[in-house]
């Protein structure tokens, strides 16, 4: 069942359905980087949604996303749904080393000459300290694509905090095959930068958030005379992403990703409850991999969602996957 997005009228007060603020952390203690470099005077810009509340429900985005969740996840945030302004307060924000409000590669400490290695638990501290700015004691966390990779560093980074966790489609860390792509999309970039380079990125990882079956149905024929209709597609994904993302934000974000290696151990020591859901077409992330690295979680349960549209069918062939997520964070301890 796909769902129709509620009026943004909905998500709360109908005069302010959201607030969307900046806020600068760190003013009088450093952030201690993992690279070794302090950071201060952090910039995090946050969408909330609801009233504030000791206890929310934080959003991770994924790697072109924002902290606009009602820009992107129509079928999960308004009434009734499992990201509820009326019943429960909702916080995403933008991470450290993004380019949509918080502190960007360009404002990080350099190292060589380049900005310092980021680490998706220096994002996850980041957001500590945004909770503790504003009150929050406790979480729950959904997260999907590289913000599912950000869940399991907010797991093993700060356990105390998360109540439980919801992962879509992510691993919890990248396979020779994920890092591969990766590579070939920073190539792209260091070979033709100024914003070319980033469309070709854009156009490399494209073809894996969709599937052969995806793609066979909704990009078949031509467009234009002689054009075939993939082809016309990837250039206007990547005319897209080149007027909203930054190049060195993409390179930022995907060495993270491609760094953060989390052992079998590790793994192992998380004890908060976990819902792991895969995507039977991902791949990305294949089904088979996201299901084994829940396996080995103590406390995880794992279902699959069924589409052929590949990694992004948790934006655009969400089906049960919203009724699945709201069962999984409203229900009590005991029932897990």
């Amino acid at each position: 069942m796909v769902h129709s997005p509620a009026p943004l009228s909905a998500l709360a007060a109908p005069e302010r359905p959201f607030v969307h603020k900046t806020v600068t952390l760190f003013r009088d203690q450093l952030l201690l980087l993992d690279c070794g470099l302090p950071m201060s005077n952090v910039r995090v810009a946050y969408h909330a949604y609801g009233e504030a509340r000791e206890t929310a429900t934080l959003v991770l985005h994924a790697l072109t996303g924002t902290s606009a969740v009602h820009e992107w996840w129509p079928d999960f945030l308004g009434a009734g749904r499992p990201l509820d302004p009326a019943t429960s307060y909702v916080v995403c924000a933008n991470v450290l080393g993004g380019c949509a409000g918080s502190s960007g590669p360009g404002e990080l400490p350099q190292s060589g000459g380049q900005p310092a290695p980021l680490t998706l638990r220096d994002m996850a501290r980041v957001g500590r300290a945004l909770l503790a700015e504003l009150g929050i004691r406790k979480v729950k966390i959904i997260g999907a694509s590289m913000g599912g990779m950000l869940a399991y560093a907010w797991l093993l980074e700060c356990p105390e905090l998360v109540e439980r966790a919801v992962i879509i489609g992510a691993p919890a860390r990248h396979s020779p095959w994920a890092t591969g792509l990766n590579t070939a999309a920073r190539s792209a970039i260091k070979a033709a930068p100024g914003g070319e380079g980033l469309k070709v990125a854009r156009q490399i990882a494209m073809l894996s958030y969709r599937s052969p079956e995806s793609l066979a149905v909704t990009q078949s024929g031509n467009r234009r005379p002689g054009v075939p209709a993939i082809t016309t597609y990837l250039e206007h994904q990547g005319e897209k992403l080149a007027a909203r993302f930054c190049e060195q934000s993409y390179c930022t974000l995907t060495q993270a990703m491609d760094a953060f290696q989390p052992t079998d151990e590790e793994l192992r020591c998380i004890r908060v409850p976990v819902l792991c859901i895969g995507i039977s077409s991902d791949l990305l992330y294949p089904a088979a991999e996201v299901k084994a690295h829940a396996a080995l979680l103590p406390n995880s349960t794992y279902w699959e969602l069924s589409s052929i549209h590949g990694h992004d069918a948790f934006l655009i062939d969400a089906q049960d996957l919203p009724e699945r997520v709201q069962e999984f964070l409203h229900s009590s301890p005991t029932e897990n």
